[in-house]
């Protein structure tokens, strides 16, 4: 499949920027399943100081904001041609070992009630991919998807403890419960073609787990499904501080007063159907 992504990132500051950094996590992995076709970042009020890949092959652009800008924007754009693999990534790579991914964060470290969901999704299955499938079920059973009970820093026993969440909240719930079973597990943060509409007002969270002859799993809890052809990787992590699109750092009064974000992910007509619809309206004149 071929998809067409623009994301937007609007900052309106209550005070002109003093001095502020913001790192980029914005651009596509090149991975099994996934190839750029062309990609580009623009920016208003702000420019490129430095790229570079993470410790997780996360490709970073870090830029500074124009000194007394009081309105910064962030464009991305561009297609990424995707495959169906059924949600599997395939071997481990980078330059973290994998046992690096069983230790618990503090946004995906379990309390009690973590550990309780976890006891009932480890009685039915005894295949690792059985389990982690009944895990992703038994979370978006009991954690409703809801905007706006939780924020960035909720961890994921506080979102088992209020029963709703997020998509960001369902990948830290099932990546604590993977993890405290022995399962390397990471986070992912990208895109995904919705089949209702093509604006969002958000980038979209998802999780993956490590299983033997198989490699790197995804599972979307918020979906219940693994990923397909619609869903488009960016950066994973331990957790979402590791593949945030955005974080920052300021000095001053910089303080952003709003924030606005649009996403808009459509298919796109592949060369190859372009070129046959051509041939078709040709043949027919």
């Amino acid at each position: 499949m071929t998809l067409s992504i623009q994301h937007t990132t609007h900052y309106a500051f209550a005070q002109p920027v003093v001095h502020a950094l913001q790192r980029l996590r914005l651009t596509p992995k090149e991975t099994q399943g996934q190839r750029i076709i062309n990609w580009a970042m623009t920016f208003d009020n702000a420019a490129a100081e430095v790229e570079y890949d993470d410790q997780h092959f996360n490709h970073v652009t870090l830029i500074g904001l124009t000194p007394g800008a009081r309105e910064v924007t962030v464009t991305c754009e561009g297609v990424v041609e995707t495959e169906d693999n059924a949600g599997v990534i395939g071997r481990h790579s980078g330059h973290l070992p994998l046992w690096s991914f069983l230790r618990q964060t503090p946004l995906t470290r379990p309390g009690t009630k973590l550990r309780g969901l976890l006891r009932e999704a480890s009685g039915g299955a005894d295949a690792p991919l059985d389990f982690l499938h009944a895990l992703s079920g038994l979370i978006r059973e009991r954690v409703a998807y809801e905007t706006g009970r939780t924020h960035s820093r909720t961890t994921a026993e506080e979102a088992v403890g209020q029963g709703a969440g997020v998509c960001q909240d369902h990948a830290h719930i099932f990546i604590g419960a993977a993890r405290a079973s022995g399962i390397p597990a990471r986070y992912v943060s990208g895109y995904l073609m919705m089949d209702d509409r093509i604006e969002q007002e958000a980038t979209h969270a998802w999780a993956e787990a490590h299983v033997e002859g198989l490699g790197w799993v995804g599972f979307d809890v918020s979906n219940g499904i693994s990923p397909d052809p619609r869903y488009v990787r960016v950066a994973t992590g331990s957790d979402y501080r590791d593949a945030a699109p955005i974080t920052g750092i300021t000095q001053g009064s910089a303080a952003a007063e709003v924030l606005t974000v649009g996403v808009a992910v459509e298919a796109k007509a592949s060369a190859a159907s372009q070129s046959q619809s051509q041939q078709q309206g040709q043949s027919t004149q």
